[in-house]
């Protein structure tokens, strides 16, 4: 797994820590980490703060996003794939869809060249999250 989706991983862990939810993100742009960003919307009391929006906020203003690539620990919901396509990233990295994958036919239907890694480590950190708080996944998820 490449260094990209390991800083991912290690937001999601941060946020974990942190008693949130563990999905992770990082903007990358010619091979160098531009920001990095993990889900808050536990710790700031914040409905829209996932990890992809956290990663964008902690980048500042960019002039542009067309050459930059979004790694992320966790297919996008909808709000954070309209980001994607509203900010024309043209590349998203996702270490799992099989919690959550409602998105990628979204992205792909705008452009966007969705990866998908299938990382065992993502899978597994989503898994022990969702066996410890399943309130507030569905909380995250919106299925309460």
């Amino acid at each position: 797994m490449d260094e990209f989706m390991q800083a991912a991983i290690a937001e999601a862990r941060l946020g974990r820590s942190q008693g949130g939810i563990p999905i992770g993100s990082v903007l990358v742009r010619d091979g160098k980490l531009v920001s990095r960003g993990h889900n808050k919307r536990v710790q700031e009391l914040d409905p829209i703060a996932h990890g992809e929006m956290d990663a964008l906020r902690n980048a500042g203003r960019q002039r542009t996003y067309r050459d930059t690539v979004l790694y992320t620990t966790l297919m996008p919901c909808y709000m954070c794939a309209g980001t994607i396509v509203q900010f024309k990233i043209p590349k998203v990295v996702v270490g799992e869809a099989r919690t959550f994958g409602e998105s990628k036919e979204f992205l792909e239907s705008h452009g966007v060249e969705v990866v998908i890694l299938d990382s065992d480590e993502c899978v597994a950190m989503m898994q022990e999250f969702i066996e410890a708080e399943p309130t507030l996944w569905n909380e995250d998820i919106m299925e309460l």
